[in-house]
Formats: C-alpha cells, structure tokens, sequence
C-alpha cells in the first residue's frame, strides 16, 4: 500500500517545460526530404544498409543450407535429415568427424559432391561459409 500511495504522490504535477525551445512549424518541415522522395529516391532512413560481402555469402549459405542440406545432413547437420537415412548422411556435427575433416576437404566435397550428394556450383564466400557453418555446429 506504501508504494502505491508514493507512486501516486510522485507524479503529482507536470514536469517542468523551462529551458526547452518553443515548437515552430518548422520543427515538421520535410520539404527536403519530400523533394528526394519526388525525384524517386528513398528517404535517408528508408535505405537499409547494404550487407557485406561476407554477410551476403552467410545469408545464401543459410538459404542453401536450409533448402538443399537439410534434407539429407538435417538441421543441424546431424545425418537426421528426411532423407538422411536412406543415403547415409553422415553426422557432421560428431568431434571425430570434424577433426579429421579438413576445411578444403569440406570444400571439395560441397563443389563436386560424393556419394548420393550433387555437386554445388557455389562462390568461394558462400561454399566457405556453409564450411564455418558447419563448423559451428560442432557436437561437445
């Protein structure tokens, strides 16, 4: 009951609007931005930053990952895929497997393919990123 009768007290009047400048219509003025806006350009804080190169690879890896990988490696990469069993995916995130894996070797793999898994005709960026990805997902 306390905190709420000081809560109550405590905002008890209005905060003090001394030494804030008086509002002007200009305040609202977006004739400039209105005039960029007319010339077909965005306005400066409707422009989303351009991804990295390095982001930009991340984001296809992801996709590519998630479209084409997961259906055999799973996920996670764990061979638990829809169709992991039956082509004998192997479990990529096992600390035996990544440690006698190099990354080239990886890399390899992802461009020519091996066994029932296609070749992917991918950037450097992107086939290093699906690698660090698999990296990530490493088992303890």
């Amino acid at each position: 009951m306390g905190a709420l009768a000081l809560s109550l007290t405590a905002c008890d009047h209005a905060p003090s609007s001394s030494g804030l400048p008086e509002w002007t219509a200009k305040d609202h003025d977006r004739s400039e931005e209105n005039a960029r806006v007319a010339q077909g350009q965005a306005p400066p804080s409707a422009r989303p930053r351009k991804a990295t190169p390095e982001e930009e690879a991340t984001q296809i890896a992801e996709l590519t990952w998630g479209t084409q990988c997961t259906q055999c490696h799973g996920p996670l990469g764990k061979g638990d895929g829809p169709n992991g069993a039956m082509v004998k995916a192997p479990d990529l995130t096992r600390p035996d497997w990544q440690e006698r894996v190099k990354d080239a070797d990886m890399a390899a793999t992802i461009r020519a393919g091996k066994g029932q898994m296609p070749k992917f005709e991918l950037s450097d960026a992107v086939t290093a990123a699906l690698v660090k990805r698999i990296r990530k997902n490493r088992a303890p």
